[in-house]
């Protein structure tokens, strides 16, 4: 197949499309918001042909599987980048030289976005907002797994598209097969950006082999550390919501550390695990204490392969650390750089923990769970970046634009 028209259409889509009104912008989007919800029914009758193709055990089905709530939840998320402001023309910098030439640096459009990713249909809706909000036009290539899903959802865009007058080809939904992958991956010239959103394989392997920049969207090895000054109801509360909230997303807790002085509160900060059906992989001090309290068939002893696994299921890894300086240490050594927490009552450790760890998102008392573009006010997100060239954390619509130098003059030239 000849992708190369797919990719020529859509940086012919790029030039038209910033001329396009806020107005008419956020008016689509509120008309795609409607027609989603309209189209619950079919998007959710070809969800389920996908669903029938993978294993319930899979960590990816609870991303794949979409319901009238979960659509509903995404149509709120497009009125809601349509009510925000559009980071497009915006004057970062404005200043006249001595020489009487005035010069303003202005954001822009990265022009065509190309992301892949796995089993998560939502993403088409999402990036196709944000895209199409700050001007950029979307290249998708999503995985086979969700490909019925996706092309529900495309066609529900495309429709809304074509009621308004504007090309279908600011929203590009290649073929689900592996050839589509590899011709982006080689787009150079046509494409400006590439976002890779899934397993680290997929990640890593279009940071290897794409000739276009990437913005990697990290897999999430979450910690939680419990520090000795630790609320213990606090505690609970968060790293219940942390783990069981949605166990399959990113952001999902994988292993709590808990400061040595406070084992013996280990059985009732974790308790709540024990009823949500969280299985424990303890280290040996962890474990001692764990065995007389939580269910036999949900503990096991770690192995060190536990520590760094990102487990996007009911899993959770536990070790015991000397002091907070050991807590960095471990993170340091294990996280993924999306999102790491605190629990502590000690203002100097609080203000240690949130400076040291390098990490995307930074959280005292609080449930790793938030990071999350919508949750951050972002009306929705393209991905979560655990880089830190252009953009970094949960990326909305000011992470969509770059900018370029406006310079006006009045007959100058340079000696």
């Amino acid at each position: 197949m000849d992708y190369k028209q797919y990719f020529e259409k859509a940086k012919q889509a790029s030039r038209n499309l910033i001329s396009l009104s806020k107005d008419i912008t956020d008016a689509v989007l509120n008309d795609l918001a409607e027609a989603l919800v309209a189209n619950t029914a079919e998007i959710l009758t070809e969800n389920e042909k996908d669903l029938a193709k993978m294993s319930i055990e899979d960590p990816k089905y609870d991303r794949l599987k979409l319901s009238a709530s979960r659509i509903a939840d995404i149509a709120n998320d497009l009125k809601n980048v349509a009510d925000l402001n559009s980071p497009l023309g915006k004057i970062l910098s404005d200043k006249t030289l001595d020489n009487q030439l005035h010069i303003q640096k202005v954001s822009v459009p990265l022009g065509v976005v190309g992301v892949i990713y796995e089993a998560r249909p939502n993403v088409t809706a999402d990036v196709f907002s944000l895209c199409f909000k700050t001007g950029n036009v979307a290249v998708l290539k999503g995985g086979s797994d969700a490909e019925f899903s996706n092309l529900a959802i495309a066609k529900v865009i495309h429709g809304v598209l074509d009621k308004n007058g504007i090309s279908t080809d600011v929203l590009t939904l290649l073929p689900a097969e592996r050839a589509a992958t590899e011709a982006l991956l080689n787009a150079r010239g046509f494409v400006d950006v590439l976002i890779p959103r899934g397993s680290q394989s997929l990640i890593n392997y279009v940071r290897e082999n794409s000739k276009i920049p990437v913005i990697e969207t990290g897999a999430g090895i979450v910690h939680t550390y419990f520090d000795e000054s630790g609320d213990l109801e606090k505690g609970k509360a968060i790293i219940f919501n942390a783990k069981t909230r949605r166990v399959s997303v990113c952001n999902s807790l994988d292993c709590v550390l808990i400061n040595e002085n406070r084992l013996n509160d280990l059985p009732a900060l974790l308790s709540p695990l024990a009823e949500g059906n969280v299985e424990l992989f303890a280290d040996e001090k962890s474990y001692e204490v764990l065995k007389s309290f939580y269910p036999e068939n949900l503990l096991n002893q770690a192995t060190p392969e536990h520590f760094g696994t990102e487990f996007l299921s009911l899993k959770l890894a536990v070790k015991v650390v000397e002091n907070l300086s050991a807590a960095l240490s471990h993170i340091a050594d294990y996280s993924s750089k999306h999102s790491e927490a605190i629990i502590s009552e000690d203002s100097a450790n609080i203000a240690k923990f949130l400076n040291e760890v390098d990490a995307a998102a930074v959280y005292a008392n609080a449930s790793t769970g938030f990071t999350d573009g919508a949750q951050f006010g972002l009306g929705a997100e393209i991905g979560i970046s655990t880089q830190k060239l252009h953009a970094r954390g949960p990326m909305g619509l000011e992470e969509l634009t770059s900018y370029k130098w406006v310079v006006r003059g009045d007959g100058q030239v340079r000696k």
